[in-house]
């Protein structure tokens, strides 16, 4: 007759499956921690109460920047297409 001799399991922890699952929701867990803690420490910066009126004036500043960089181009095409040579320029001969 043989004998039945059963073995002891072995604890949970030294599987390696079981650390490879429980890993992603600690990761998970962790980092969100870290992300409270950060929104908890660093105060959001105030927006200015006339943040419409400062945008407005960005757009001047850089619309008027905008056109003077492209007022050799513009004349050049509107030479191109009435023939008029603006004023205070000669027209060059080839």
């Amino acid at each position: 007759m043989q004998k039945n001799t059963l073995e002891a399991p072995e604890p949970w922890w030294k599987f390696g499956y079981v650390w490879l699952v429980v890993a992603g929701p600690a990761i998970v867990v962790v980092a969100a921690i870290f992300t409270f803690y950060l929104a908890v420490t660093r105060p959001d910066q105030l927006v200015s109460e006339d943040y419409y009126r400062q945008g407005i004036e960005i757009n001047k500043t850089l619309g008027a920047a905008q056109a003077a960089s492209l007022a050799p181009a513009l004349q050049a095409r509107n030479h191109a297409q009435t023939g008029v040579v603006p004023s205070g320029q000669t027209p060059s001969r080839p």
